[in-house]
């Protein structure tokens, strides 16, 4: 019952965010294109906080994300639309139920954490990466808590993660990053937004030089 309250509690948010995005964007329409990313991560890897030092929000005022939530961040370039997916045990099983159509993934891992939870994340990076609705993403990997004593490098968990040999064939970044360091996780942003509108321009150019789309014109 009470997770079944958290779904409607957070379907709510969706027709709200939506309401809001309608109200709010009457005017012309913004030169800056959206894309709609998923972020995903283990519970307590950052995810909330990473969102939060973006959008220069109150990190004190953070709460773990039960559900999922929806934030939009403004880049100079673009504008994300970000699904964050709550990361707790209880949680986890029910990710694909709110996988839709997204640009690329985010996917958050504490960089300090043990080797169990590590091999857990590993797990839940290689389903999510494999599901057939996220199989042809850019994925953005954020290993956070760089700042942490025993943490592991982005090459060091490229190779836990096997990276190189389970995710072939798909574009991929790791990057280390620290909460705190709102200048470090933009740059890592850019790069990551680099990637979708050139895909986007990539798409675009496709349907152009595709014989249905010329037959329409």
């Amino acid at each position: 019952m009470c997770e079944s309250l958290r779904i409607v509690f957070a379907l709510c948010r969706v027709g709200l965010y939506a309401l809001y995005r309608r109200l709010c964007c009457k005017g012309p329409s913004p030169t800056r294109p959206n894309f709609t990313v998923l972020c995903i991560g283990l519970e307590n890897a950052g995810k909330s906080s990473i969102l939060a030092t973006l959008s220069g929000d109150d990190l004190h005022k953070i709460e773990p994300t039960i559900g999922f939530s929806i934030k939009a961040i403004l880049f100079e370039d673009c504008i994300l639309d970000v699904k964050e997916l709550g990361g707790g045990d209880k949680v986890r099983p029910y990710w694909e139920r709110y996988y839709q159509v997204f640009q690329g993934i985010i996917f958050v891992i504490d960089s300090s954490s043990s080797e169990e939870l590590l091999q857990t994340a590993k797990s839940e990076l290689h389903n999510a990466a494999r599901h057939h609705q996220l199989k042809s993403l850019p994925l953005l990997i954020l290993a956070t808590f760089q700042d942490v004593k025993g943490a592991r490098t982005p090459e060091e968990l490229s190779q836990i993660l096997e990276i190189e040999t389970e995710l072939t064939g798909r574009q991929v970044m790791i990057h280390g990053c620290s909460l705190n360091d709102k200048e470090g996780l933009t740059q890592i942003f850019h790069q990551f937004n680099e990637t979708l509108m050139k895909n986007l321009d990539a798409e675009i150019e496709s349907r152009k030089a595709s014989p249905q789309h010329g037959n329409r014109l």
